[in-house]
């Protein structure tokens, strides 16, 4: 509603106040989806304690709110028994100093208030030790009341806090963004002004369709009805001489499905409603310029055409999508990667720069699965791939491949020497068949 002028907000009220056409909503899952962990190398044991946390089923809210605000927070640390606890955060509570020249974190703090205790708590983290502050005031602005309450020492060593950073330029890392509440950029800043000019056009055709779109009747001949005004206590309404002031109302009401006249003179007719494809074209228009600024393909907002769309022009129609959300897959993943090793490092004790993880994504791009299976097993028969590897390329995780190992070593210690023999010819049977059907198609048979 940001394209309204001052007049028409106040003759409209708060009647079109829930009419949002939610794009910013529609780009930020678009990437946050397509940005899905699968694992972690080379140590597997990284993984069991990214699912014992629940970062499976969290980690989307970390993308989720590193796109729209800019950037978003991880914890980690550990619980009573020694084993790693992570914490997802927003950057509305937690917040990072980083060092100008290296840009690794140097401090961290999280803020909250507990309103039933009316208290506001503050967790500073440093490399060396965590101090809890605590102000007896559940105000925001209690700044100068926090008295240190508690000191721990953090064997880590580093900074126990991980920045998710959505960026686009260098400088989004250096530049204090006060629209979006901290550091980064945010993915839907492209497209706000966009979206609340599509929000215009939308309003503006739902009143064109009320008061212009309907067809409206008209008469001629007819006597007009009148009734006696009242006021807002249902009393009548008098003018300067004390007489009953009238109105006319229409004789026939819209919800009349017939209308009589006794005047044979009486004509009737209608006026035919205006058409709305002028606010369908601008529609059309702003979706268009929205898909080509934020990448999503036009099929995601709803951009339709006459013709039935072939599956390849859809995936072709979604390469930009797919293109940066590799983008996103490669920024968030040296932050993952981070959070491994402090995850490792709480559990064995080890010095976070000792430790090695390499996080690893699912395909970004949207293919069918008969199509990523045949590219899966021609990479495999060439040599390429092994059978952990073709699994994770087809999006199994960790655990899923582990299984996978174990069943099939279950079903082979278990197959007869006989199930064995015949196994191995069919198998046998079957390569010699491939090779003569590629030698037949090498000699254009």
């Amino acid at each position: 509603m940001g394209f309204i002028s001052a007049e028409s907000q106040r003759a409209i009220g708060n009647r079109l106040a829930h009419l949002v056409v939610n794009v910013p909503r529609i780009l930020v899952n678009s990437l946050a989806e397509r940005c899905r962990i699968i694992g972690f190398d080379p140590d597997a044991s990284i993984w069991d304690d990214f699912i014992a946390n629940d970062l499976d089923q969290q980690a989307g809210i970390v993308h989720r709110t590193a796109l729209l605000y800019g950037q978003s927070f991880v914890i980690v640390w550990a619980d009573a028994d020694g084993n790693p606890t992570v914490s997802v955060e927003s950057p509305l509570n937690v917040q990072v100093l980083t060092d100008p020249a290296t840009r690794e974190i140097t401090a961290g703090i999280k803020r909250w208030s507990d309103r039933a205790k009316g208290e506001t708590h503050a967790m500073v983290y440093l490399p060396d030790r965590i101090e809890h502050w605590r102000a007896d005031t559940a105000r925001a602005d209690a700044s100068g009341a926090f008295a240190l309450i508690e000191t721990l020492p953090n064997p880590l060593g580093v900074v126990p806090v991980v920045r998710f950073l959505n960026t686009d330029l260098v400088n989004d890392a250096g530049h204090w963004n006060t629209d979006f509440w901290g550091y980064g950029h945010s993915e839907i800043q492209g497209v706000m002004g966009l979206t609340d000019a599509l929000c215009k056009v939308s309003s503006d055709a739902l009143i064109a369709s009320e008061y212009l779109a309907k067809p409206r009747r008209w008469a001629t001949g007819v006597e007009l009805v009148e009734i006696p005004k009242m006021d807002e206590n249902n009393q009548p309404v008098l003018d300067g001489n004390g007489e009953q002031v009238m109105e006319t109302i229409n004789p026939f009401p819209d919800t009349d499905r017939f209308m009589l006249a006794a005047d044979p003179e009486s004509k009737f007719g209608q006026l035919s409603g205006s058409s709305l494809d002028g606010y369908q074209n601008l529609a059309d228009l702003t979706l268009g310029l929205i898909s080509a600024v934020s990448s999503l393909p036009p099929h995601y907002l709803g951009i339709t055409h006459a013709n039935p769309t072939s599956a390849d022009a859809l995936r072709a129609s979604e390469a930009g999508l797919t293109s940066k959300a590799a983008d996103k897959q490669s920024a968030f993943g040296r932050s993952w990667e981070t959070v491994g090793k402090l995850m490792k490092a709480v559990r064995t004790g080890q010095a976070v720069a000792d430790i090695k993880c390499r996080v690893v994504w699912c395909d970004p791009s949207t293919r069918s699965e008969a199509q990523a299976a045949d590219a899966v097993v021609k990479l495999y028969q060439a040599g390429l791939l092994s059978k952990s590897g073709s699994l994770r390329r087809l999006g199994y995780s960790e655990d899923e491949i582990a299984a996978e190992a174990t069943a099939r070593a279950s079903e082979e210690q278990n197959e007869t020497p006989m199930g064995q023999f015949y196994g191995n010819q069919i198998r046998t049977g079957i390569a010699e068949a491939d090779a003569q059907m590629a030698s037949n198609k090498a000699q254009g048979y």
